[in-house]
Order: structure tokens, then C-alpha cells, then sequence
């Protein structure tokens, strides 16, 4: 069980890697581990991974190499990472990447509007094709709560 509660300290480590079960990934990091469940679809998992928010995708095995997980729409890279940042911070830097002509996978925009979880996000790559994701939220109070 993790030990650490997710108050307002930032950075928070973000990472989100492919699956091909969910029932596994479950079974692995939210029993064997200990590392409670946060939001899900039947796509993906969020785990607390120690104060730290980790997601797990659902894809086929010939897509672990190059695996995309759709959410809001989007087609997500599964193999990304980044950091939650506070919501200043995070609107800075997304007006600082639009200014310098940053091509976004996903462009900057706010997800689950509204509910427990309300995160503002943004997805680019860096110069060597690793998909990054910065995120922000409402209340970082609620990294791993669930929609109701």
C-alpha cells in the first residue's frame, strides 16, 4: 500500500506504459504491489505508485512496440513520460511551446472538466521522437480519484 498521499508537493512523476492485460496489470501492481487504483476505462489503469501517478494502456501484443491508447478522442502514445506540474507553471510553459511553433501530438486542453481528476494537458515529442506529456490539476488533491 503506498505510504504517500498525494498533497499539493510538485513535481509528481507521470509515466504510462503498455499492457496487453488489465486484469494482470491489476493483479500486479494494485495486489502484488499494493499500489491503489485510481481512474480507469477499459483501455487503461492509473495506479498510485507511491505519490507518483503511473498508467497502464491496454494494447494488442503487436502494438507494445509502437503502442497508441485512445482517450478524449486522441490517439495518446502508450510510451510516454512527463511531470505534473502547478497549473502557472504549466499555462507558461504551453504558451511558451505555441509561441516557439511546437507541433503537438495532442494540444493543451483540460480533461474531465468539472469532475474529481480535472487535469489540463498537453502532449509533444522531443527531438528524438520520446512523447512527453506535461500535466496540470484542479486539486492535486485528487491525482488518483475516481469519476464518479
Amino acid at each position: 500500500m503506498s505510504t504517500h498521499s498525494p498533497t499539493a508537493n510538485y513535481p509528481r512523476f507521470h509515466l504510462a506504459f503498455p499492457v496487453t492485460d488489465l486484469g494482470k496489470a491489476r493483479a500486479f501492481y494494485g495486489d502484488f504491489l499494493g499500489c491503489p487504483e485510481g481512474r480507469s476505462s477499459d483501455d487503461w489503469v492509473d495506479f498510485d505508485f507511491h505519490g507518483h501517478q503511473i498508467v497502464a494502456h491496454k494494447v494488442g501484443a503487436a502494438g507494445m512496440a509502437d503502442a497508441t491508447s485512445s482517450v478524449d478522442g486522441h490517439n495518446v502514445p502508450v510510451r510516454h513520460f512527463g511531470v505534473i506540474l502547478a497549473l502557472p507553471e504549466w499555462e507558461a510553459l504551453a504558451a511558451r511551446l505555441k509561441a516557439a511553433g511546437t507541433t503537438f501530438i495532442i494540444e493543451p486542453y483540460v480533461r474531465f472538466r468539472g469532475l474529481p481528476g480535472e487535469q489540463a494537458t498537453m502532449f509533444f515529442l522531443d527531438p528524438f521522437g520520446n512523447a512527453l506529456e506535461f500535466k496540470s490539476f484542479g486539486d492535486i488533491n485528487l491525482l488518483f480519484a475516481k469519476n464518479p
